[in-house]
């Protein structure tokens, strides 16, 4: 039971992880930036507008489906990006050192929290509060596009487009999977080949390969022939953008050293037992 309690908190602490990455640019504390579907209504776009209730002085830009397609198409199904854009992000940027939070709406039916995060990392996205929500229930590509977007315009940097394609792909490659080992083991898998990137440096596409079937092994994954492959392409291709795998792989360490130190703690411990008469109290209910 205790396994499945810090295997869940790690997930929430994932939610809210702090991340310190390689800088982006210099942005004022508080500066937001909306991502807005293009093809919302405008009654939609008001409701999400008041959801996220942001500054005054937010920057307002739209994300189609076309770049949508752009980034995406190729790695994700058709059916999941669609013909029309209308999940929105906002990003409020924090002070240095925070790290990120991403908050899902219950209306993202694809994309995870932590599959945001981990995308973002990669990406070089660092300190900042990220909100996705969609009027009705969507994949939230439409969002995942656009933060990518918001970053740039913000911060008036560039994205290499290679590195975003990667990040995108990663992403969905850690739903796909998930979907057949469950989330957290996905997540897990592809931390730790994150991180024996980072140990091994490997030289060729082999080595990548070699790495990732001695994961799988030694988890005892079951996963099927095409389903690596696909990992290896994606690791492959990730192996030679320019990515700070060192950086990626103290990131991944220090969020599991970060919660072993919650966990020991008065607070981590009260955390434990909430949760524990939480679930024991479903569980009375539950039963007949």
């Amino acid at each position: 039971m205790y396994k499945k309690f810090f295997s869940m908190f790690l997930l929430l602490f994932l939610f809210v992880a702090n991340f310190t990455i390689s800088s982006f640019a210099d942005v004022a504390v508080g500066d937001s930036i909306i991502s807005f579907g293009a093809d919302l209504s405008e009654s939609e776009k008001d409701s999400i507008f008041k959801e996220f209730n942001p500054p005054e002085n937010v920057q307002e830009i739209v994300t189609t489906n076309a770049e949508e397609h752009k980034y995406l198409g190729g790695v994700v199904p058709a059916s999941k990006i669609g013909n029309f854009a209308i999940s929105s992000v906002m990003i409020t940027y924090t002070e240095k050192g925070r790290g990120l939070k991403v908050d899902t709406s219950d209306k993202i039916t694809y994309i995870t929290d932590e599959s945001y995060i981990n995308a973002l990392i990669t990406a070089g996205v660092e300190d900042a509060d990220i909100k996705v929500t969609s009027p009705r229930n969507a994949s939230g590509t439409a969002a995942l596009t656009g933060i990518m977007k918001a970053y740039e315009v913000s911060s008036g940097e560039v994205i290499d487009d290679s590195i975003k394609k990667a990040a995108n792909e990663e992403m969905i490659r850690t739903v796909e999977i998930g979907e057949v080992i469950g989330n957290d083991k996905a997540v897990e898998l592809f931390n730790k080949i994150k991180q024996e990137i980072a140990k091994q440096n490997p030289k060729t596409t082999e080595e990548v390969r070699d790495i990732i079937i001695n994961i799988v092994n030694n988890y005892n994954i079951n996963l099927t022939d095409e389903q690596i492959e696909q990992l290896v392409s994606l690791f492959d291709k990730m192996r030679s953008l320019d990515i700070d795998w060192n950086r990626v792989s103290n990131q991944i360490e220090d969020i599991g050293n970060k919660a072993t130190e919650f966990l020991s703690s008065e607070e981590g411990k009260g955390f434990l037992e909430n949760l524990r008469l939480f679930f024991k109290a479903l569980l009375e209910w539950l039963t007949p």
